[in-house]
């Protein structure tokens, strides 16, 4: 029996690595598709290199677009300042300066052309709706519509064989994502997770933050260098 085609779309952070390992354990055969899109963390690009060959993936495709050209954020343009040393309660509060406008979109519907082109049969993103910054795109509701324009703008679609639209975090933890990661042996030493992207992780965005929450709850160890630890947690 043919193995179901999957497309995950891997960012090198700890989310999608996670995703792809649960992918890879489900028998899939795995097209990574990494997204090059200007952000000042192109640290995790190199990350998701790493990650992808240590799963031994079907293929790994980077793909470079401008968004900083267009969607004004504080991942593009380094004259916005990334949010730190915020709490869980001020992240929990509108949208931050880290929001890419409709970043999730883009990404999903290049990975639909990728799909299309190779006759695959999901796309796996690592959106979390419980342990992340008030990103309107890691919504379940946003999913299941994204998914509903894939069936019916694609060839795929239209002949009945829709492409399916995967979220295995969306209801996770940081904390239950780590613990799945230790199971599958996600290695975390090749993972990038930091908004600023330099030689160590700040520790003090909101997205090292949440990370370093995850492994305390999880009781697992991070690998990663970090420049300081935020006191806000």
């Amino acid at each position: 029996m043919t193995s179901l085609r999957a497309i995950v779309l891997l960012s090198g952070g700890l989310d999608s690595s996670t995703a792809l390992a649960i992918t890879s354990r489900e028998g899939r055969e795995v097209h990574a598709l990494t997204i090059d899109y200007g952000q000042r963390h192109r640290k995790e690009i190199e990350a998701a290199k790493k990650v992808a060959r240590h799963f031994d993936v079907k293929s790994h495709k980077v793909l470079k677009i401008d968004l900083a050209a267009i969607a004004q954020s504080a991942l593009t343009d380094r004259n916005v300042r990334v949010p730190t040393q915020r709490t869980l309660e001020e992240m929990g509060r509108g949208i931050p300066a880290t929001y890419v406008p409709a970043r999730n979109t883009i990404l999903l519907g290049l990975a639909l052309a990728y799909a299309e082109s190779l006759d695959g049969d999901e796309i796996v993103i690592a959106a979390n709706a419980l342990d992340f910054s008030g990103y309107p795109d890691c919504r379940p509701e946003f999913y299941r519509a994204f998914e509903e324009v894939a069936r019916l703008g694609t060839k795929r679609g239209v002949e009945g064989r829709p492409i399916r639209i995967v979220t295995p975090l969306i209801s996770m933890s940081k904390a239950d994502i780590v613990r799945k990661g230790e199971e599958l042996r996600v290695p975390w030493k090749f993972t990038w997770s930091c908004y600023l992207g330099g030689e160590k992780a700040c520790g003090v965005c909101d997205s090292c933050q949440l990370r370093l929450k995850g492994f305390k709850e999880a009781g697992a160890k991070d690998p990663l260098p970090y420049a300081r630890r935020a006191q806000t947690l």
